[in-house]
Protein backbone atom coordinates (compact mmCIF):
# COMPACT_ATOMS: atom_id res chain seq x y z
CA UNK A 1 0.00 0.00 0.00
CA UNK A 2 2.63 2.31 1.26
CA UNK A 3 4.52 1.55 -2.25
CA UNK A 4 1.17 2.20 -4.29
CA UNK A 5 1.01 5.78 -2.65
CA UNK A 6 4.42 6.41 -3.33
CA UNK A 7 3.93 5.54 -7.06
CA UNK A 8 0.59 7.99 -7.41
CA UNK A 9 3.04 11.18 -5.76
CA UNK A 10 6.03 10.30 -8.25
CA UNK A 11 3.13 10.20 -11.08
CA UNK A 12 1.75 13.02 -9.39
CA UNK A 13 5.00 15.10 -9.34
CA UNK A 14 6.02 13.83 -12.79
CA UNK A 15 3.20 15.19 -14.50
CA UNK A 16 3.12 18.97 -12.56
CA UNK A 17 6.96 19.17 -14.12
CA UNK A 18 5.28 18.37 -17.46
CA UNK A 19 2.70 20.88 -17.25
CA UNK A 20 5.80 23.48 -15.67
CA UNK A 21 7.37 22.93 -19.25
CA UNK A 22 4.46 23.38 -21.50
CA UNK A 23 3.84 26.23 -19.83
CA UNK A 24 6.82 27.72 -20.06
CA UNK A 25 7.57 26.65 -23.70
CA UNK A 26 4.06 29.08 -24.39
CA UNK A 27 6.00 31.79 -22.44
CA UNK A 28 8.54 31.63 -25.40
CA UNK A 29 7.40 31.88 -27.95
CA UNK A 30 8.21 34.62 -30.08
CA UNK A 31 7.48 36.61 -34.04
CA UNK A 32 10.02 34.67 -36.35
CA UNK A 33 11.35 36.90 -39.49
CA UNK A 34 9.08 36.89 -42.29
CA UNK A 35 10.61 35.29 -45.90
CA UNK A 36 9.41 36.61 -49.13
CA UNK A 37 8.37 33.04 -49.70
CA UNK A 38 6.05 33.30 -46.46
CA UNK A 39 2.17 33.27 -47.81
CA UNK A 40 -0.92 34.00 -45.88
CA UNK A 41 -2.54 31.28 -43.50
CA UNK A 42 -5.65 32.83 -44.35
CA UNK A 43 -5.71 33.74 -48.06
CA UNK A 44 -2.22 32.83 -49.36
CA UNK A 45 -1.35 35.95 -50.48
CA UNK A 46 2.30 36.42 -50.33
CA UNK A 47 2.80 38.77 -47.50
CA UNK A 48 5.85 40.89 -47.61
CA UNK A 49 4.57 42.42 -51.25
CA UNK A 50 1.77 44.60 -49.58
CA UNK A 51 1.76 47.58 -47.27
CA UNK A 52 0.48 47.76 -43.46
CA UNK A 53 0.93 45.48 -40.66
CA UNK A 54 1.15 42.17 -40.56
CA UNK A 55 0.66 39.31 -37.96
CA UNK A 56 1.30 35.71 -37.02
CA UNK A 57 -0.05 33.39 -34.27
CA UNK A 58 0.60 29.75 -32.88
CA UNK A 59 -1.91 27.60 -31.89
CA UNK A 60 -1.18 25.19 -28.98
CA UNK A 61 1.57 23.03 -30.09
CA UNK A 62 2.34 24.56 -33.03
CA UNK A 63 6.19 25.09 -33.38
CA UNK A 64 6.57 27.52 -36.14
CA UNK A 65 3.84 30.92 -36.36
CA UNK A 66 1.27 31.06 -39.24
CA UNK A 67 1.76 34.27 -41.23
CA UNK A 68 -0.50 37.22 -42.20
CA UNK A 69 -0.47 39.58 -45.04
CA UNK A 70 -2.67 41.73 -42.83
CA UNK A 71 -4.11 42.55 -39.06
CA UNK A 72 -7.41 41.98 -40.62
CA UNK A 73 -6.56 38.87 -41.71
CA UNK A 74 -4.75 37.55 -38.65
CA UNK A 75 -8.46 38.45 -36.81
CA UNK A 76 -10.41 36.75 -39.16
CA UNK A 77 -8.41 33.92 -38.35
CA UNK A 78 -7.87 34.77 -34.79
CA UNK A 79 -12.00 35.32 -33.81
CA UNK A 80 -12.89 31.97 -35.23
CA UNK A 81 -14.59 30.15 -32.88
CA UNK A 82 -13.10 26.98 -33.44
CA UNK A 83 -9.76 28.69 -33.16
CA UNK A 84 -9.96 30.85 -29.93
CA UNK A 85 -9.79 28.14 -27.71
CA UNK A 86 -6.37 27.27 -29.07
CA UNK A 87 -4.23 30.55 -29.74
CA UNK A 88 -1.56 30.01 -27.76
CA UNK A 89 0.63 33.52 -29.12
CA UNK A 90 -0.03 36.17 -31.62
CA UNK A 91 1.74 39.46 -32.67
CA UNK A 92 1.13 42.47 -34.85
CA UNK A 93 3.96 45.08 -36.43
CA UNK A 94 3.99 47.91 -34.52
CA UNK A 95 3.34 50.50 -37.05
CA UNK A 96 5.58 52.79 -35.00
CA UNK A 97 9.02 51.42 -35.06
CA UNK A 98 8.20 50.35 -39.65
CA UNK A 99 7.18 52.57 -42.47
CA UNK A 100 3.38 51.48 -43.26
CA UNK A 101 3.98 51.72 -47.38
CA UNK A 102 7.18 49.32 -46.88
CA UNK A 103 7.04 47.17 -43.55
CA UNK A 104 9.90 46.16 -41.76
CA UNK A 105 9.54 42.12 -41.77
CA UNK A 106 11.93 41.01 -38.99
CA UNK A 107 10.93 39.73 -35.96
CA UNK A 108 11.78 42.99 -33.61
CA UNK A 109 9.08 45.00 -34.87
CA UNK A 110 5.83 42.72 -33.97
CA UNK A 111 4.58 43.00 -30.72
CA UNK A 112 2.00 40.69 -28.67
CA UNK A 113 -0.73 40.99 -30.17
CA UNK A 114 -2.95 40.85 -26.62
CA UNK A 115 -1.29 44.13 -25.58
CA UNK A 116 -1.39 46.30 -28.75
CA UNK A 117 -3.40 49.66 -29.21
CA UNK A 118 -5.58 49.08 -32.51
CA UNK A 119 -6.73 51.90 -34.77
CA UNK A 120 -9.80 51.16 -36.94
CA UNK A 121 -11.75 53.29 -39.42
CA UNK A 122 -8.53 54.95 -40.97
CA UNK A 123 -7.68 56.25 -44.22
CA UNK A 124 -4.76 53.89 -44.89
CA UNK A 125 -4.92 50.57 -47.02
CA UNK A 126 -3.25 47.63 -46.17
CA UNK A 127 -3.41 44.03 -48.36
CA UNK A 128 -6.68 43.24 -47.94
CA UNK A 129 -7.92 47.12 -48.13
CA UNK A 130 -9.11 48.44 -45.25
CA UNK A 131 -6.93 47.20 -42.23
CA UNK A 132 -6.48 47.47 -38.65
CA UNK A 133 -3.68 49.44 -37.60
CA UNK A 134 -1.68 48.08 -34.48
CA UNK A 135 0.98 49.87 -31.83
CA UNK A 136 2.82 49.24 -28.88
CA UNK A 137 1.75 52.59 -27.16
CA UNK A 138 -1.09 54.49 -26.94
CA UNK A 139 0.31 57.33 -27.92
CA UNK A 140 1.90 56.31 -30.81
CA UNK A 141 -2.25 54.68 -32.12
CA UNK A 142 -3.11 58.62 -30.98
CA UNK A 143 -1.05 60.32 -33.18
CA UNK A 144 -1.89 57.92 -36.04
CA UNK A 145 -5.96 58.34 -35.11
CA UNK A 146 -5.30 62.17 -35.69
CA UNK A 147 -3.14 62.17 -38.84
CA UNK A 148 -5.74 59.59 -40.80
CA UNK A 149 -8.80 59.17 -38.60
CA UNK A 150 -10.18 56.43 -37.08
CA UNK A 151 -10.83 55.16 -33.36
CA UNK A 152 -8.63 53.59 -30.88
CA UNK A 153 -9.44 49.86 -29.58
CA UNK A 154 -7.80 46.88 -27.51
CA UNK A 155 -7.66 43.22 -28.59
CA UNK A 156 -10.57 42.37 -26.55
CA UNK A 157 -12.96 44.80 -28.33
CA UNK A 158 -12.48 43.66 -31.93
CA UNK A 159 -14.74 41.14 -32.98
CA UNK A 160 -16.10 39.82 -36.62
CA UNK A 161 -18.41 42.56 -36.32
CA UNK A 162 -15.52 45.19 -36.25
CA UNK A 163 -13.97 43.19 -39.22
CA UNK A 164 -17.08 43.47 -41.25
CA UNK A 165 -17.46 47.33 -40.63
CA UNK A 166 -14.07 47.59 -42.42
CA UNK A 167 -15.53 47.36 -45.67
Amino acid sequence: MENNIKIIVILFLAFLASCDKNESAVNRLQPVDVAESDECHLCGMYITRFAGPKGQSYLRRQKSPSHFCSTRDLFAYLLQPDVIPNVAAAFVHDMSKTDWDNPAHTAPVYIDALSAYYVIGHGQKGAMGHTIASFSEANSAEAFKQQFGGRILRYRDITLETLNQLN
